[in-house]
């Protein structure tokens, strides 16, 4: 007796009818920033980003990742922010959605450390054009890496992954969100696909040694499961898409 089992449409869930998108055409502004060991310095400077993307018509907006604090194990406990605790304890969350609420836009607020309890994690926010915010990703695939005499780095030794995938709908269409090495795993944006995502952002901080494959490859594979991909790699710019 033949088996009615297969594996692969196991590995995807149901697929949700694509929802028409609010608005067929907008740009998007990807703004990569340089980040110093100056908290306030980085949110200023995220904010000016945010305002020139939005001045050249951008409707949404995407920060990198881990944008207000130095990348490092030793600076994530000392930057993280308790987001869920309010705006005073989580000044760079204030800041994305005071500025989606001025200039009527949404943002994918790239990540930030995130103190919960005593965890941490690396956390994106995606605030909606009225400040509120309506999605929270928690990375996932925590980005644990030895290369000998190349790079060595491990999120794991201060970061805790994340546990469920993000789709938020937003006045631009529905978006899925992963965060850099979520991106290595294929499972996460076939789900989406499958969710009916119109867009998949994965803000990122890449290294040059592991960086290049993740740019052009992967991304390039996760195109054939959604219309269209982010990816930050060009400094302030707009895009229009069709």
């Amino acid at each position: 007796m033949a088996s009615t089992f297969k594996p692969e449409q196991a590995r995807v869930p149901p697929a949700l009818q694509l929802p028409s998108p609010p608005i067929t055409k907008f740009k998007i502004g990807l703004c990569q920033l340089s980040v110093t060991a100056d908290k306030e310095r980085n949110i200023i400077h995220a904010r000016a980003a945010i305002e020139e993307a939005a001045e050249k018509g951008a409707k949404l907006v995407v920060l990198p990742e881990i944008w207000n604090s130095p990348y490092s194990n030793d600076s994530f406990p000392i930057y993280a922010e308790d987001i869920d605790a309010g705006p005073d304890a989580s000044p760079s969350t204030a800041m994305l959605s005071e500025a989606a609420r001025l200039l009527k836009i949404t943002i994918v607020g790239g990540s930030i450390p995130e103190r919960s309890g005593d965890k941490l994690y690396n956390t994106c926010c995606v605030f909606d054009a009225d400040g509120k915010l309506n999605a929270k990703h928690r990375k996932i695939h925590l980005f644990d890496i030895d290369i000998p005499g190349k790079i060595t780095f491990k999120e794991s030794q201060t970061l805790t992954a994340g546990e469920t995938p993000t789709v938020v709908d937003t006045e631009v269409g529905r978006i899925g969100i992963g965060i850099c090495y979520d991106i290595r795993f294929q499972e996460l944006a076939m789900l989406y696909a499958a969710r009916g995502a119109h867009l998949i952002c994965y803000p990122g901080a890449f290294n040059m040694t592991t960086g290049p494959l993740h740019w052009e490859l992967l991304q390039r594979a996760r195109s054939m499961h959604v219309f269209f991909w982010v990816k930050l790699f060009n400094c302030s710019t707009s895009r229009s898409f069709d």
